[in-house]
Parts: C-alpha cells; sequence; structure tokens
C-alpha cells in the first residue's frame, strides 16, 4: 500500500502528465479544488525547458576549455502559510502551445510541457499566486511574467526602468512581460526583502548580471537553508576559475555580487542551487514533489 502521501504524488504526477496533453482546459480543472496553504514553506520547481548549443566562450571561457553543456530552465514557486511566490517563468510561453502534446522549439530553447498546466497540477492558478519576483530580465527567465499581472511584482526600481526602456539593452523580450508595467508593483528598495515578514523567504540583491538582478534565500524546515542564484552564475567552473560572461552589464558588479553571497553562504552554511546547471537539477525533486 502507498503512504497518503506517496499517493497525492503519484497521484499528482499522472495528472501533470494528462495537463500537459490536453493543455489548458484539464489545467483549469486540476486546480479547481485549490491547495491549502502549507504549514511550513514549500518549493516546487517546474521543468521550463532546455537551452542547447550556447558556446563556453560566452561565458567568459575558451573554446574547448570546459565541456558544452545544455542549460536547464526552472520555474520556481514557494507556497507559504501567508502566500505565494512565483519565481521565474520560463524561456518559451505557454501561448506558443498548440495544445497537441508536441514539444515547442523556438531557436535555441525547447520546452516539453507548459508552466500552467504544471502550476495547475500542484493546486494553483496565476490567480492564486500572491507574488511575482523575476532574477532578471532575461527572456529566459520572463516568458509567463504576463499570466501573473494579478499579482503583486517584487522588484528595484533599476531593473524595472531597463525592462521599460525605449531603447532596451541586452537579451531581452518586452512582449513577454508587458503587463507588468501596470501591475501591483512592490519596489524593493534594500539589499534583502523579507517576502512574508518571517525571514523564510529573502530577496537578496545581486547586480551585476543585470542592473537589479536577484537571488532568492529560502529556509526549509526540513531541507535547511537554500539559495536560488538566478544568474549569478551558469556554469559551476565560472565560480572556480572567475570567469564571467561576455554579455554582463556590470562585471565588477558581478564581481562583487558574488563574492557577497559566497560570504552569506559560508554564514548560513546554505547550499546554493545554480538555476541553469543541468547536472545540479538533474539531482532536483520536480513538481509535483517538492522541498520542505
Amino acid at each position: 500500500m502507498w503512504s497518503s502521501a506517496t499517493s497525492r504524488t503519484r497521484l499528482a504526477a499522472a495528472v501533470l502528465a494528462a495537463a500537459a496533453i490536453a493543455g489548458p482546459i484539464v489545467g483549469r480543472a486540476l486546480a479547481a479544488a485549490g491547495a491549502q496553504p502549507p504549514k511550513s514553506p514549500r518549493l516546487y520547481i517546474f521543468d521550463c525547458g532546455v537551452i542547447k548549443g550556447l558556446g563556453v566562450e560566452l561565458f567568459g571561457f575558451k573554446k574547448d576549455e570546459v565541456p558544452v553543456r545544455d542549460f536547464f530552465v526552472p520555474c520556481y514557486l514557494v507556497a507559504h502559510p501567508k502566500g505565494t511566490l512565483m519565481w521565474d517563468v520560463g524561456v518559451i510561453p505557454d501561448s506558443a502551445f498548440k495544445g497537441d502534446g508536441a514539444p515547442v522549439t523556438q531557436g535555441n530553447s525547447t520546452v516539453a510541457r507548459p508552466l500552467l498546466p504544471q502550476l495547475a497540477a500542484v493546486g494553483y492558478t496565476p490567480a492564486d499566486i500572491t507574488y511575482l519576483g523575476l532574477s532578471h530580465y532575461h527572456s529566459d527567465h520572463t516568458a509567463n511574467a504576463n499570466a501573473f499581472a494579478g499579482s503583486t511584482w517584487l522588484v528595484r526600481s533599476i531593473e524595472r526602468e531597463a525592462m521599460f526602456a525605449e531603447k532596451p539593452a541586452g537579451i531581452i523580450q518586452q512582449a513577454s512581460f508587458s503587463a507588468l508595467k501596470t501591475a501591483k508593483t512592490t519596489i524593493l528598495d534594500k539589499d534583502d526583502y523579507d517576502v512574508f515578514g518571517d525571514g523564510t523567504v529573502v530577496i537578496k540583491s545581486a547586480p551585476g548580471h543585470t542592473p537589479g538582478h536577484q537571488v532568492l534565500f529560502l529556509k526549509l524546515k526540513k531541507t535547511g537553508p537554500v539559495l536560488v542564484a538566478g544568474d549569478l552564475y551558469h556554469y559551476p567552473e565560472e565560480r572556480t576559475m572567475n570567469r564571467f560572461p561576455s554579455f554582463e552589464f556590470n562585471k565588477e558588479q558581478s564581481a562583487a555580487s558574488r563574492a557577497a553571497i559566497d560570504a552569506f553562504l559560508k554564514k548560513t552554511k546554505a547550499q546554493m542551487w545554480i538555476e541553469h546547471d543541468a547536472a545540479t537539477n538533474a539531482t532536483l525533486k520536480k513538481a509535483p514533489e517538492f522541498y520542505e
């Protein structure tokens, strides 16, 4: 016999597969029952695709110095007793799917399953999301941002200004987050922002990759402290070999942010998850399973 928890996990996995094929109608039905607030924070990781074929030279390495790797694209949901936070929302929007269950490829990126049915399979719709946070504005983190325009957007003013500049610079798709321009917004003006006021979900400033790049720190009851690092690093070797992407907004700021976060990791003994690192993500549980 399965335990009740195991039964729920396996059932959710089954309906998640169905939702990926059947699309929004099934997704809405799955979320209709809703999810109850957890007793302590939970972190769900959704598979939001893969990016292939990026040369290592983009990340400060010489050709063949490190092997070329595919990049995992995660999306995250934090469920807290006081609300919910969606963190980073993918590389290809759900609107690109045709409803036939087929993966979608755009450029170097491929996504097998849209985000919202994955969210629905664990009991949530965009209307259930209290806050939206983005590590930064690059288009592989913002694809479904418009779906969460009813949430309160947590953003630094310098990042928001860059996102809505008349002539935006960098890897950006303004159409993917255009609805955020009029969304309810909280401007983060301190290095640390305690989302729910109890120290368990904290957004930390880490500028350099973009003007207002930020990372997410979690205190999970069973898992312990975790830092979701955004694009502070892409390859683990960036950290050990002190390399920086060629497209950093400000390399000196990035170096300072990395040093500050390294000190924070030592102080808190938190594990750091590099969002795009496929090797790290291969070891992590994906929704409907969760960390708590």
